[in-house]
């Protein structure tokens, strides 16, 4: 791994990729999600899925499908940095360093999110009530994008727990562990289409590989990449490559086949390969992951990279309010391959100058991570 300043290079590019590709996730949604007649306002339920043109059926398809990767790019990039934990560092500075860096904002986005929207009438009195008496427990409605700060916390929460025994542990237990992992990521696809298995039953959700399941499986990947994968970046290409394209593949068709254009249908059974812990869009994360570690020096544009490497935290938090504004101004006017792009790049660029800005603030830490 080539380091520049104590950076790890290709994770720079990495972060500020996958933020790119949040946002193009978020972007694709105009074109296919809405919310049910019957679903209350400024809530993230009864969310159905409408496509009117079969343009928008294969742009949010290809879009949207090859961004899946985007949360488990994070998450994989955050274990290979922090896990294992360093060495003679106690439970409690891991903690205090970590949830200090993420907390305080996702705090001051969770109160903006839920108030903000007043001012256009994105949210009723009541609702925003609700909402920030109900943020001790969960993200508001209009702040939906903040449901993965949950999970991150979670690794956050385990990593200072599991990184003895990744400490000690061979690549062949890892690659048992990861094993289960990839078969717990089937699970959906089970009860979709066969029922309940493995112990679950409707008072009984933790199935057999439950302990293995959800991202931690991402964070012993990480692991086993930085530590048991010594391969040249030939062989790298070889097998990150038709990992990338399979998984980018199966992941857009899932969505593709099953949409039927004109009609409401349940968006839940359409995303159903388009959640972050399935096993192609897992092929998808490793694929593009193992392709992006064998960039090795800066580029030309690297300080810039770096830059929003380093801001990506606060990009993140704000992006929901531009994109809804973008989208306003002129996301119904363009044809959705260019609208799509279009929007993201707009947002991106947005966040980016204005975290820039804010970035000279003292104490601006506290806001924008």
């Amino acid at each position: 791994m080539v380091k520049n300043e104590e950076r790890i290079v290709f994770l720079d590019y990495l972060r500020a990729l996958a933020c790119l590709m949040v946002i193009l996730v978020h972007s694709s949604e105009n074109y296919y999600l809405e919310a049910a007649a019957d679903a209350p306002e400024g809530e993230m339920v009864n969310v159905v899925s409408h496509i009117y043109t079969e343009s928008a059926h294969l742009w949010v398809s290809l879009i949207d499908g090859f961004c899946r990767m985007s949360v488990p790019l994070f998450m994989i990039t955050s274990a290979f940095l922090l896990c294992p934990m360093r060495k003679g560092q106690s439970w409690g500075e891991f903690y205090k360093k970590r949830f200090l860096r993420i907390v305080p904002p996702m705090l001051v986005f969770m109160v903006l999110y839920s108030a903000l929207p007043l001012l256009w009438g994105g949210t009723t009195p009541e609702q925003a009530v609700k909402d920030l008496l109900y943020i001790p427990l969960n993200f508001p409605g209009t702040g939906g994008h903040l449901w993965f700060l949950y999970p991150l916390l979670s690794l956050y929460l385990l990593i200072p727990m599991i990184s003895p025994w990744l400490r000690e542990s061979t690549a062949k237990q890892e690659r048992f562990f990861i094993g289960l992992f990839l078969l717990s990521t089937t699970i959906s696809f089970w009860e979709r289409f066969v029922g309940d298995v493995f112990g679950i039953v409707f008072w009984n959700h933790y199935h057999l590989l439950f302990p293995f399941a959800g991202y931690v499986g991402y964070l012993v990947l990480a692991h086993y990449i930085r530590f048991h994968i010594h391969w040249s970046d030939r062989k790298r290409w070889a097998v990150g490559l038709p990992c990338l394209v399979v998984g980018a593949v199966v992941t857009i068709l899932s969505f593709y086949l099953q949409i039927r254009v004109g009609e409401i249908q349940d968006a839940s059974l359409m995303e159903i390969a388009w959640c972050f812990c399935t096993p192609n869009v897992v092929l998808l994360t490793f694929g593009f992951f193992l392709l992006m570690t064998t960039i090795h020096r800066p580029g030309p544009c690297y300080a810039l990279i770096r830059d929003i490497s380093k801001k990506s935290y606060g990009m993140y938090l704000m992006h929901m309010f531009f994109l809804v504004m973008y989208f306003g101004l002129f996301g119904q006017m363009l044809p959705v391959y260019f609208a799509i792009p279009a929007l993201a790049l707009a947002t991106y660029i947005t966040c980016y100058v204005l975290t820039k800005v804010l970035s000279f603030i003292p104490g601006s830490k506290w806001f924008i991570g």
